[in-house]
């Protein structure tokens, strides 16, 4: 496995690769050695566009590997169908891909993301509108959602 990291205004990103990007993550220190490529350095960029306020769409999916079981990676994949400056719930989500009853399941595997900000798990919010929680923080959360003017209660 090889890491890149990079510094954003949220913090630092690890990116961790092999032929493909296997995960996008938010970390405290640099825990492995530092070895960007072209194709991190393409993710990254589209990052900081994003972060920016310049960029609304992603184009890097092909560089992407999610892994896990076909529940969690059709979870994941539904997200992508949030729209930018939008939001949505659980409920929401485990509607879209057809099991209604899974909530818990659902919200299991959003907190378990391997992609932050590519795949929009910031976007997932209560079914009463606010915020709930997130991996990296409420903080966080609220930025990124204020990046992009999503509605949402404090």
């Amino acid at each position: 496995m090889k890491y890149a990291y990079y510094n954003t205004k949220i913090g630092t990103i690890e990116i961790t690769y092999l032929d493909k990007i296997r995960s996008i993550k938010l970390v405290d220190n640099k825990i492995q050695n530092d070895t960007k490529s072209e194709m991190t350095d393409s993710v990254y960029k589209e990052i900081c566009e994003y972060l920016e306020g310049s960029r609304r769409e992603f184009s890097v999916y092909d560089l992407l590997e999610i892994k896990g079981s076909n529940f969690k990676q059709s979870v994941i994949k539904a997200l992508r169908d949030v729209p930018y400056g939008k939001t949505a719930s659980y409920k929401d989500i485990a509607a879209k891909i057809n099991n209604p009853k899974a909530l818990r399941a659902v919200g299991t595997a959003i907190g378990k993301n391997p992609f932050l900000i590519i795949y929009p798990c910031h976007r997932i919010i209560k079914n009463d509108g606010r915020i709930g929680y997130f991996a990296y923080g409420t903080t966080i959360k609220r930025f990124l959602l204020d990046i992009e003017e999503a509605e949402y209660k404090n």
